[in-house]
């Protein structure tokens, strides 16, 4: 499946169903008076999060969501029938922005929530709503309010616990082919990442997410290569797995280059725990290793793990190291909402009067 992280959609709400002008006409009933029945409300346009999606792919083939409109009311007191919902079914992760790609309207972090992304039009009163003690026979009735309609937009960040960063050919995507059982693209050349990949690592009685994105280089943020853009699938991420290729003829301008696009990001992504790892060593000598070591020790402020995903080398202790950084987080934000208590939930809920 094509993996596809942004969308643009236009959706529209059912309009409501007009009021009836009716009167009673049976045989033999005097002074009948009016019995126009209600329009029926348009249908809402509704978004939830469902599990089992991890791309917006769907959102390619169809990009027109319209609700059912609401049927006219009836003689005999008759309302119309509710127009049809219609609902997009997002993977969790999903934001949903304005027309101009900045505004928020929600975001989606846990399977089943629900947000009411256009109200369905009243349904206009019959002429039965008008009878008074001076106008018994009414002869007016409402037509249906107009749905609502506007232009949306869909992003896609994915939810993992970890994520992977570095330069390209840094070998993430071997790292997580090795750990876990996802099959990333890979081979001896830059930008073999095209898409995120996300993997389930296994360690001792545990399991995290992993999450590999495309490779950083100098410029991303201004849209060199392929850019930055890839990097909001780590944001939600709790520590970053940072690897630098121990192929670099510099490991040090290498971390800092990665790390200066991580600023420029933004988003309290550099602020993010980090796991600092030389990767692929298997392709150099002890003597040339230990520099490197140490030369990417100084900048990192702390020393760097040593690991060869081709070689199954040195891959347990980074793995600890990761799930470790995991569970302090985790830690962190319990004791978080212990101490504060649970935070109302301002996010994705159903619209407040809905059935």
């Amino acid at each position: 499946m094509k993996f596809l992280d942004q969308a643009r959609v236009f959706i529209r709400s059912g309009d409501g169903g007009a009021g009836s002008h009716s009167f009673r006409s049976e045989k033999y009933v005097e002074f009948g008076g009016p019995d126009g029945g209600d329009g029926g409300r348009g249908g809402d346009v509704w978004a939830e999060a469902v599990a089992g999606l991890n791309t917006l792919i769907d959102f390619r083939y169809q990009q027109h969501f319209k609700a059912k409109i609401g049927m006219h009311g009836m003689g005999r007191n008759r309302t119309g029938a509710r127009g049809a919902d219609v609902t997009l079914k997002v993977p969790v992760g999903t934001q949903i922005f304005e027309e101009d790609n900045e505004t928020p309207i929600c975001d989606f972090t846990e399977v089943g929530q629900r947000y009411r992304l256009a109200a369905g039009g009243n349904g206009g009163f019959g002429n039965t709503h008008f009878k008074t003690s001076t106008n018994q026979a009414p002869r007016r009735a409402n037509p249906g309010l107009e749905g609502e309609e506007k232009t949306i937009w869909l992003r896609l960040k994915l939810i993992a616990d970890a994520g992977l960063v570095g330069l390209p050919n840094a070998g993430k995507s071997t790292f997580l082919a090795t750990v876990t059982r996802a099959r990333p693209k890979v081979a001896d050349y830059p930008f073999t990442t095209l898409h995120p990949h996300l993997g389930v690592a296994s360690f001792d009685d545990g399991e995290f997410v992993i999450a590999d994105i495309p490779g950083l280089i100098e410029g991303a943020h201004e849209g060199v290569g392929i850019g930055d853009r890839f990097l909001g699938h780590v944001e939600r991420t709790r520590v970053l797995i940072h690897l630098v290729s121990a192929r670099e003829e510099d490991v040090a301008l290498a971390y800092r280059t990665v790390r200066h696009e991580l600023e420029a990001y933004g988003h309290d992504l550099a602020d993010k725990p980090e796991i600092v790892g030389l990767s692929q060593i298997d392709v150099v000598d002890e003597e040339t290793l230990a520099e490197k070591r140490a030369s990417l020790a100084a900048v990192c402020s702390s020393d760097p793990f040593v690991l060869s995903a081709a070689a199954h080398t040195g891959l347990r202790p980074v793995l600890g190291a990761v799930r470790g950084a995991i569970d302090a987080a985790k830690e962190i934000e319990a004791r978080s909402v212990r101490r504060f208590g649970a935070v109302p939930d301002e996010g994705p809920v159903k619209a407040d009067g809905d059935a």
